[in-house]
Formats: C-alpha cells, structure tokens, sequence
C-alpha cells in the first residue's frame, strides 16, 4: 500500500481535511486487527487450508458479490453455488469479471478492489479483456506458500478473530488453535444459540433433543435452561467473549416459571403457533440476558433481518446466499423488560445492531446514552459501506459519543476482506474526527486519542477482551 500521506482513499475532498484525515489515519493504519464478531470457519486457521481457486476466494463465498450478480441476471448455479453441479472457477471468474462494472460505487466493489491491490498486485481493472491474466496472477499467488490462511493471519496483523459457533459444537479447532504457538493471535469461538430458542426454527425439536441429550438434562424447561448454561459453560472454558443472537425482532418478555414450561413443552410437542413461538422466543432473549449477567458473556443482538426471502433459492441453494433482506426494527419498547431487569447490572454489556439506519439516532444512541449495559454496535451488513458509516457516525456520535460505540465488527466469511473492511472504517472515521477538528468541535490532542481508541481500546472494554 502506498504511505496514508499519499493514499487519500475515502478522504474528504476538502484539502485542509483530507491532509488532517490522512495524519489521523496514519496514527492507526498499522495497527493490529480486532474482529470481535465475524463467520470465518475456524477450520480454515487450524487445518491451514490453502485457497483452492481465486473464484473460490473473492466470488463463490462471498453474497455480497453473489446476489448482485443474481440480480444482473446470472444464476447462482452458473457461480458454482449449486452443490450437484461443477463450474470451472475460471469460467465463474469470467462472468465477474464480465460483469464488473456493475460493482461501481458498491462497498464489495471498493473491497475486492483494495484486496487484488493490496494483496496481489493486481491494478488493472477486472473486465472481460483482463479476467484471464488477473485470474492466472492470483491462482499463482494462492499456490506459494505466504498464501495460505495462517500466514496471511499474521500478514493481516490479527491480534483477535471471533468466530460463529453452534451450541453443541465441540470447537476442536479452537482447542487445536489455542495449543498452538505458532498462531500468534486468539481465535475465539462465539456462542450463537438461535436455532435453538426458536420454536420456529427447522429442526427446533430435534436440535433441543440432541442438547438434553449432550448435557444430561431433563426435558423440562428448567432443564433446557440448565442444558444452555452449560454450553455456555464449555464455551467460555473454551476462550468465548461474547454470545450473539441474530433475531427478526429484539421482543423481550419475562414470563412466569408455570407459563414458560407450559410454552415450552407446547414447543416440543411442535404445536405452538406463531404467537406462542413469539412470546417463548422473547423470553429465551430475556433469559440469555440473565445467563450473561451470570457468566459475564457480552450480548450482542442482530435483528432485522428477513433470512432467506427466495424460499426456492434458499431450498435449491441454502441459507446466506443473498437474499436476506433487511425489515424495520423497534428496540425501545421490545427491550424494556430485559433493560428493566439487568440494563444497570454491573458488568452487563449488551451490544444492539440494526440494519434499518432510522434507529441508531432514534432509540440506539439515546439506550447507549443512558444504561450502561447497552453499547452501540457498529454498521453492520447492508451498511457497512463507506457513506453509510459516515451516516451512522453522524447519527449516534452527537448523542452517545465515541465511547458508547462498540469498534467496528467486519461480520465476515471473507477472510481475504477482513483488512479491507477494517481499512474502510479506519479511514472513515479519521475523515469524520478530521472534520469536527477543522470546524473546532474536538481538539487534535484528542482526536488522536480517539482514533487509537476505536481500533484498540474500545474493542477491548466492550468485548471485554
């Protein structure tokens, strides 16, 4: 990468803030990589796999690029998505490149670009004339060893990688991991419970069956709680920080003891109907609070989300293959029991997402901005990109600040993005502190500070790391 003074990418256009943008950028462009909360397969780090095809890499993996080639008209079995039918990744490769410039102003677009530069050395653009030589230069480069996932952990500078993990995962890998000492950062399982506190969920029954089973436990609802701490158990003997819940809506309800195990054998018999799975899912949510101010796990909630909105592309393809599209989400009254209940317990750190950009100024901020269990998690998904973590820094910084905000969270599978996104929020944070130091609202001494705090010690405190 060229030197931050020269490299002006995401930087205003103003010269006296772009100079400043540039300064302040250069205090963090070295620094390690925290990544609390991601989807990188940890077998990925511990059996060292090396990457089988550039295709594989930036394209097949990656929905971001997937669906808006879907929605150019591509279909997904053409992009090697289809398990029951082989593509030549260079072909797949050709139908990117082919279709580049429809990635013009995207995020993805502005990451892969950074990613080919930075990593491979690639500068021409990808186009249907230069697929074939790009292609050729990245599967030549994926073949030495420097290439392969732990040494470019090292390159990236990862002092800590979250993964997503099931409940009854026996995270083998990050045991191998962590005996390990030639890896030199922490990977650390996360506790994600979700499909098994959604009555809802496929195969509801039979994965709280296996959870009983693997714990010993009693098919009674206070068993089933007794089953999910000591998963949680395992986890943090494990090395896990955080628990995260990814819900359509953050509703909460405190139920009484008789009515929750009525509810919850309702649920195992597969009988509950939307609103009783409504009502248990808000009380496991309540309960994975309590659970967290027991064990000291951080609460990170994703909610908004309408998964797999293509019933026939996610029966053909499966789940995470580009059309998971974002609803309204309210967190106000949906979270005033749990915040009621545990919102000023000592050492409860709660951490809200959103999607829908309308409620990061209008609840996110102002709930950060009073309890101190609630952080304000960074932007996430369809708003991860640069203009909008401008938007959400304007939203939340005015009423919460800098403090109550979490870092920035990348949420990838894309391991080859993890140092783009990061890069991305870096330098647009520094452009917006930039900013307020030009029109006199914070001084230089502590924008620097706190331009070190959001990749460093922010991360830290809220993740408790």
């Amino acid at each position: 990468m060229k030197p931050p003074s020269v490299d002006r990418r995401l930087f205003p256009s103003d010269e006296r803030v772009r100079e400043l943008a540039a300064e302040l950028h250069a205090e963090v462009a070295d620094a390690p990589i925290i990544s609390p909360h991601g989807h990188v397969d940890p077998r990925l780090l511990a059996e060292d796999i090396p990457f089988s095809d550039p295709a594989d890499l930036f394209l097949t993996r990656d929905h971001y690029v997937t669906r808006l080639l879907h929605a150019s008209g591509v279909p997904l079995g053409d992009l090697g998505l289809d398990c029951d039918r082989a593509v030549d990744p260079r072909e797949a490769w050709r139908i990117l490149a082919a279709n580049w410039h429809r990635f013009a102003g995207t995020a993805s677009g502005y990451w892969l670009t950074g990613e080919l530069a930075t990593l491979f050395g690639v500068h021409d653009e990808l186009s249907a004339e230069t697929s074939d030589r790009i292609y050729d230069r990245v599967a030549a480069a994926l073949a030495e060893p420097g290439f392969r996932p732990r040494a470019l952990f090292d390159r990236f500078r990862i002092d800590v990688l979250a993964t997503t993990d099931d409940p009854l995962d026996d995270l083998a890998p990050h045991t191998r991991l962590a005996a390990d000492p030639a890896v030199r950062g922490r990977v650390l399982p996360t506790f994600r419970p979700d499909a098994y506190l959604d009555p809802e969920a496929p195969g509801f029954v039979d994965r709280v069956g296996r959870l009983l089973a693997a714990t010993g436990r009693r098919a009674t609802f206070a068993g089933y709680l007794e089953a999910l701490q000591a998963r949680r158990d395992y986890f943090i003997d494990h090395g896990a920080v955080s628990a995260d819940h990814g819900v359509v809506e953050p509703f909460t309800t405190d139920l009484d003891p008789g009515t929750a195990e009525e509810l919850f054998r309702t649920a195992l018999a597969g009988t509950a109907d939307s609103a009783a799975a409504r009502v248990f899912r808000g009380h496991m949510l309540f309960q994975m609070a309590r659970m967290s101010v027991s064990d000291g796990l951080v609460m990170t909630v994703h909610p908004g989300v309408h998964r797999n909105h293509h019933r026939p592309t996610f029966e053909r393809f499966g789940p995470d293959t580009g059309h998971d599209i974002p609803v309204r989400t309210e967190y106000t009254r949906n979270l005033r029991p749990l915040l009621n209940a545990f919102g000023t317990a000592a050492g409860f750190h709660l951490v809200l997402f959103a999607v829908d950009e309308t409620v990061y100024s209008r609840e996110v901020a102002p709930l950060a901005g009073f309890y101190p269990s609630v952080f304000i998690g960074a932007p996430w998904w369809f708003l991860d990109a640069p203009d909008a973590i401008q938007r959400w820094r304007s939203a939340v910084t005015e009423t919460a600040g800098f403090y109550r905000s979490s870092g920035f969270i990348d949420d990838t599978r894309a391991f080859l993005s993890i140092p783009a996104r990061h890069d991305t929020a870096r330098r647009s944070d520094a452009a917006f502190l930039a900013r307020l130091v030009v029109e006199g609202r914070v001084s230089l001494p502590t924008a620097r500070r706190i331009v070190r705090d959001l990749v460093d010690a922010i991360p830290r405190e809220v993740f408790k790391l």
